[in-house]
């Protein structure tokens, strides 16, 4: 649980393999003097997944379809996106929609089965109660009888790809800093409990915080020395996953509201 100091490029190969890489580079989007593409890091990270591990990687649709051939340089394979929507976006002087999401995007090595690949579905607490009726069948399919089922409130659902969870902004450590809870799922579903999360880019170590609380190892690193320290800062004041049993830490409290919050 610590956020080296430096270029990913240089320093987290060594520490190699990961059960999963989050990745929150510069998209490139923007003029702003930190916003340059960072080059040669794709092929570095799939070189240090661990045969079961994949990548999730931050971006916008511009980014991704300007970089799209790096993935697959890399010798890298898309796997699904979700969609992160927020509370806010662009200003009121913009002149085109009201930019509310982001993207992040799952890849694993293209020589690897996807059935190989650490893949934990994630599911909501939140079903709504419905009854399904099934319809009496003709004689030749054998006897199945007409029937129902009324399912209950509460039950789980798969995860929604669009996950709304509110940003960070008022109390964020970095500018382009993402929400742990957010991260806390995309580590639950792509990473073992116990296994070990490598942060490229790591900011304010919110990954960090997401990996304390659900019981995975985490190493960032974050070239910015002021905020590196920041993120070690920040990892250190939570507590620590464990319950004596081994088994997972509950969901995060902003889960039970992921889906369906629009505030």
């Amino acid at each position: 649980m610590t956020v080296l100091t430096g270029d990913c490029r240089a320093l987290m190969p060594a520490h190699a393999p990961f059960d999963l890489i989050l990745a929150d580079p510069p998209y490139g989007d923007t003029s702003l003097a930190w916003d340059r593409r960072v080059d040669g890091w794709l092929q570095l990270a799939r070189a240090a997944l661990a045969p079961t591990g994949s990548l999730w990687v931050f971006g916008s649709l511009r980014s991704f379809m300007a970089t799209a051939n790096r993935f697959t340089e890399a010798g890298l394979r898309y796997a699904q996106e979700i969609v992160w929507e927020k509370q806010n976006g662009s200003g009121f002087h913009a002149d085109r929609f009201k930019r509310v999401h982001e993207l992040a995007a799952q890849f694993y090595p293209a020589a690897s089965p996807w059935r190989d690949i650490y893949n934990d579905v994630q599911t909501t607490p939140d079903a709504t109660a419905r009854t399904v009726r099934r319809k009496r069948r003709p004689p030749h399919t054998g006897h199945i009888d007409v029937g129902h089922y009324i399912s209950q409130d509460g039950g789980p659902r798969l995860m929604r790809s669009v996950i709304t969870v509110r940003n960070c902004h008022g109390r964020a450590i970095h500018p382009t800093e993402k929400p742990s809870a957010l991260l806390e799922i995309l580590i639950r579903t792509s990473c073992p409990v116990g296994g070990l999360v490598g942060d490229w880019f790591a900011g304010s170590g919110a990954a960090g915080e997401a990996c304390r609380l659900s019981g995975r190892r985490y190493l960032g690193c974050e070239i910015d020395a002021a905020m590196a320290e920041r993120a070690r800062s920040r990892i250190a004041a939570v507590l620590p996953f464990h319950d004596g049993a081994g088994a997972t830490a509950p969901l995060a409290p902003e889960f039970s509201r992921i889906e369906g919050e629009r505030s």
